[in-house]
């Protein structure tokens, strides 16, 4: 049991965790909290539970709290926390483990010690504040706290997100930087570092019109809401773009890639009003498995080209496995000879779409590398939502593409547009070519079916569902080694049973199962099947897991179509049905057919549509932590 105070006030135990409704032992707990292992005056926690008018009552009513607050600790089973009585005031005692604030602290700083490991320390930082879970005691009726406390609390955050923000410019990942740096700027529009980092970013990855549009921004609203001219090393900023000043490359040995060999840039590009390369961003934490993407090797040594985080050089899947049908059919449909007639002058275009984790960007990455050979001026990979999940613009992704494929050499090129949201992303970019330009063949990958598209500008579509058995008992014996799994191949299959043969889980199994080589599988059954759904995560990287991809892939829903699919996955099967429960009926099929479009149903007419067990265990899952979030002291 751990507490968290990043965010509402709660008790946590593993993922479930328990948001404590406003009230006066609330309000005390924290207090003591913000102090964890000090003595508190009873007068400031007096202060902090009433306020600075306190009823005549307030040291008995102090007791009448502390006692409540000890009888929810045992409610919840809180153990080795306690509220001590001590002369003067009160103290609680907690450990960096079982207190998110003091966890927090300790990650900053062993991320300062770790100043000559840049990657290291950035790695650090973000583990710090993954630990913030919303507005800072949102649920914390106390004027007191948010007056003395919250501040201080938020200042020391945002120390972390600029030191964060400055490794990433100084490692050259101005891409990456600039997903920070929207949301900082816009949220503490007075924080001039953050407007000089957004601006240097901009300016640094060939964007030097909307640099300088930032800078005049940022001028506006410190001369309108303060009456103030930006700081001196912003001006400073201002005067280097103007000149075109080189402000740093992306990195020591900038290059970029061409027909998937990496070049030296030539000196030109140097220059900050051309693009500056920088290193492809990939998940943090991917791990090989078929059926999804590998991360690209650490220091770079895969670059963007036209210095774009967006759009970069296809990566490699290692232990890529299964998909064997799926893959040879699309490495055929993308090195047949091109049709005669106008569609000469159109790329060819190639979907796959299923279900979020289902291994999409995998197989195509892997049949890419497969087929390079067909592909003589290159093969980009261009990542169509951005880190936090928001779709980009097509105009955007339009311009970077065009500057990349100028880039590259003659003939053919091949582009992979990942994670389309929808068509209109995808049809700025397909259209006809010019006759001495290269000819782009074009695969999307889509959780939806982009049945518009399709309908529109043609294509072959390859729709994928979940690994069969032995698919995935292949990719135990590819990933864990064959002397482990063939020791014991019944506890091997019920584990990719227990996983629904689902790639992102069986992804996520194979990682923690790496990092316990001791551990028997047979154990590894009991231990799993206890708890699925919160077992499949990786630990030390939170965002990996089977629930955040599933709630990420509901986010992405529209509200209505959201409740609708709650209400399927709560309710019987018969939910599904064209006719549906007698006391209910069906769920329109209009209905149904959206959910299977966006890859949350499968199947679907003339066949019967089914929910994944995973994901329905994920609905009804989340709806009982909902439930018991709801409880008050």
């Amino acid at each position: 049991m751990r507490f968290q105070l990043l965010g509402p006030l709660a008790l946590a135990d593993g993922p479930d965790a328990v948001v404590l409704q406003p009230s006066k032992p609330a309000n005390l707990l924290a207090a003591l909290l913000l102090n964890a292992n000090s003595t508190v005056s009873a007068e400031y926690l007096q202060r902090a539970v009433w306020g600075e008018e306190q009823p005549a009552t307030a040291r008995a009513a102090l007791q009448t709290c502390v006692l409540r607050l000890r009888r929810l600790f045992a409610k919840h089973g809180v153990t080795g926390t306690a509220i001590e009585a001590v002369p003067g005031g009160y103290r609680i005692t907690a450990e960096p483990p079982t207190l998110d604030l003091l966890g927090f602290r300790d990650q900053v700083r062993r991320a300062a010690g770790l100043d000559r490991d840049p990657e290291a320390e950035l790695h650090a930082l973000r583990d710090a504040l993954a630990l913030w879970q919303g507005a800072l005691l949102a649920n914390v009726r106390s004027e007191v706290l948010h007056r003395d406390e919250v501040p201080r609390l938020a200042e020391e955050r945002l120390r972390a997100v600029e030191r964060v923000c400055d490794l990433l410019l100084g490692l050259g990942r101005c891409g990456e930087a600039l997903v920070d740096l929207w949301t900082a700027t816009r949220v503490y529009p007075g924080h001039e570092r953050f407007h000089e980092q957004l601006i240097e970013a901009l300016y640094r990855t060939g964007r030097q019109s909307q640099a300088l549009a930032e800078y005049r921004r940022v001028k506006g609203f410190l001369l309108e809401e303060l009456g103030v001219d930006p700081s001196p090393s912003l001006r400073r900023l201002e005067l280097s773009i103007l000149r075109g000043e080189d402000l740093g490359s992306a990195g020591p040995d900038a290059s970029r890639v061409i027909r998937g060999e990496t070049v030296p840039l030539p000196a030109a590009a140097a220059a900050p009003t051309s693009s500056v390369a920088v290193p492809v961003t990939t998940p943090a934490a991917a791990v090989p498995a078929g059926g999804v993407s590998a991360v690209a090797p650490a220091g770079g040594a895969a670059l963007a080209p036209a210095a774009v985080s967006g759009v970069g050089p296809v990566p490699a899947v290692p232990h890529f496995t299964g998909r064997t049908a799926e893959a040879a059919a699309l490495a055929a449909r993308l090195t047949e000879p091109a049709a005669a007639g106008p569609e000469d002058h159109r790329p060819l275009t190639v979907l796959v779409s299923g279900a979020p984790g289902i291994g999409k960007s995998a197989l195509v990455q892997h049949v890419a590398r497969l087929v390079r050979d067909a592909f003589p001026a290159g093969q980009l990979l261009v990542r169509m939502t951005r880190a936090d999940g928001e779709p980009r613009a097509a105009d955007e992704v339009a311009a970077e593409v065009a500057l990349a494929l100028r880039e590259s050499g003659e003939g053919r090129a091949l582009l992979i547009l990942d994670d389309v949201v929808d068509a209109d992303q995808v049809r700025p970019l397909l259209p006809p070519v010019s006759a001495d330009g290269p000819e782009p063949a074009v695969v999307v990958t889509s959780r939806m079916g982009l049945g518009g598209l399709i309908a529109t500008h043609g294509g072959w579509v390859q729709r994928l569902t979940a690994f069969t058995d032995a698919e995935s008992y292949a990719l135990l014996l590819a990933t864990l080694g064959a002397e482990r799994v063939e020791a014991e191949p019944r506890a091997a299959h019920q584990l990719t049973s227990l996983c629904g043969h689902f790639p992102a889980a069986l992804r996520i199994l194979t990682a923690r199962l790496l990092t316990r080589p001791g551990l028997r599988l047979a154990d590894a059954v009991d231990w799993l099947g206890d708890d699925p759904l919160a077992r499949l995560t990786l630990t030390d990287s939170p965002d990996h897991s089977v629930t955040g991809l599933f709630d990420r892939a509901l986010d992405r829903l529209d509200p209505r179509l959201s409740e609708a699919f709650t209400h399927l996955a709560q309710g019987p099967p018969e939910l599904l049905a064209d006719r549906g429960p007698e006391d209910e009926g069906p769920v329109p099929e209009a209905v149904r057919e959206q959910l299977a479009d966006a890859g949350l149903l499968e199947d679907g007419p003339p066949g019967p549509y089914r929910i994944h067990d995973l994901l329905r265990a994920h609905v009804r899952r989340t709806a009982r932590i909902r439930d018991r979030r709801t409880e008050k002291v």
